[in-house]
């Protein structure tokens, strides 16, 4: 409730806002990172990014599943009961964390490092930025709080299109001097201001910045063959336990698999 703009916002976040997570993480994950190719003769994006290529590969897979939450298609394929609303939770939680929550994370004063940090920002400022002439976006100042509210879901789809479109040439044809400019530009540095303001609205919560999960372990049931039978679900009890697991039997990995 803290950082939405008004009872729609809200709303819409509560009924859809975790299925909408859900679905931009499977399109990010799913079609994002597994489209876009490079033009022949082109090198590796690590090569000619560079220290920009993880931001910048992370940037288009959202936005490849910012553009396409917003469809009917989601619809057609019986993944949600209403794609219009889905999609504006999606648009208002993702502008809202990208501009506003996520600098919780941040000390004042410190710049945007980590890449996904980074992608969110410079996808979210620059779309803001974009959309001023037809006030897509608005930005609200009110009994000296910021909220950030989305006048027009369909121009901000089309300037999602066009961020795409541009990232992806970029990744293409390796263009640095772009890239540079777009994180550098765009997803680097903060507003100490509203930073102060996010950081103190904040300090109402107790629940941590980051979080992590324990994985279940899948044991195999062996027969008499050597042959897998069942399996059993045993839960660590916690994270620590799970990590130390993981550094005595996985720190070394064989050559050969």
């Amino acid at each position: 409730k803290e950082f939405v703009n008004d009872s729609t916002e809200l709303e819409l976040e509560e009924k859809y806002g975790k299925l909408a997570d859900k679905l931009h993480t499977a399109l990010h994950e799913v079609i994002g990172h597994a489209s876009g190719q490079l033009n022949p003769g082109v090198g590796e994006t690590k090569e000619t990014l560079k220290n920009y290529a993880s931001t910048l590969e992370e940037g288009r897979a959202d936005l490849v599943g910012l553009y396409y939450l917003y469809s009917p298609k989601l619809q057609e394929l019986g993944l949600v009961d209403d794609w219009k609303k889905v999609g504006m939770a999606a648009y208002d939680g993702y502008i809202r964390n990208g501009l506003m929550t996520q600098l919780i994370r941040l000390n004042l004063g410190d710049d945007v490092e980590e890449a996904h940090m980074r992608n969110r920002q410079w996808v979210s400022a620059w779309v803001f930025e974009k959309g001023k002439a037809d006030n897509v976006i608005e930005k609200i100042t009110r009994d000296g709080k910021t909220y950030y509210n989305i006048n027009d879901y369909e121009k901000l789809h089309d300037l999602f299109g066009q961020l795409l479109r541009e990232t992806q040439r970029i990744k293409s044809e390796g263009d640095y001097a772009a890239v540079e400019h777009l994180v550098e530009t765009y997803g680097v540095k903060v507003d100490p201001t509203l930073h102060a303001e996010i950081l103190e609205r904040n300090k109402q919560f107790t629940s941590a910045p980051y979080s992590g999960f324990v994985n279940p372990v899948l044991v195999p049931k062996m027969n008499d063959n050597g042959e897998i039978e069942s399996f059993t679900i045993e839960q660590p009890k916690t994270f620590a336990e799970q990590m130390l697991f993981y550094s005595k039997n996985y720190s070394n990995l064989p050559v050969v698999n």
